[in-house]
């Protein structure tokens, strides 16, 4: 790999340098917590954004999102945090208008 030319061949310290020049952002992350029924071993996240095994979380972003949008991500994700906050104010019991 050009640029970790000075590091032995597969060690930790090449991989780390491999990582830091090859990876790149797309800018629009999405669909790392699996929203999935609770039978799917690979699901992280209910269908009320709630993070299994782990009371008290949710996940309210980006990261729900099965595929990432057409377009820009921002208007899905508020979508996404407007429908926590109105699945947040029903277990504590406010109504939606609140």
């Amino acid at each position: 790999m050009l640029g970790c030319e000075n590091w032995v061949l597969f060690t930790d310290a090449y991989w780390e340098c491999y990582v830091r020049h090859l990876l790149t952002s797309f800018w629009h992350p999405v669909g790392t917590c699996k929203m999935a029924p609770a039978t799917d071993p690979l699901g992280v996240v209910t269908h009320r954004l709630r993070l299994r095994g782990v009371s008290g979380v949710r996940v309210v972003d980006a990261s729900v999102m099965p595929q990432i949008t057409t377009g820009n991500t921002m208007a899905t994700t508020v979508m996404i945090g407007e429908r926590g906050a109105d699945f947040i104010k029903e277990d504590w019991g406010y109504p939606h208008d609140a």
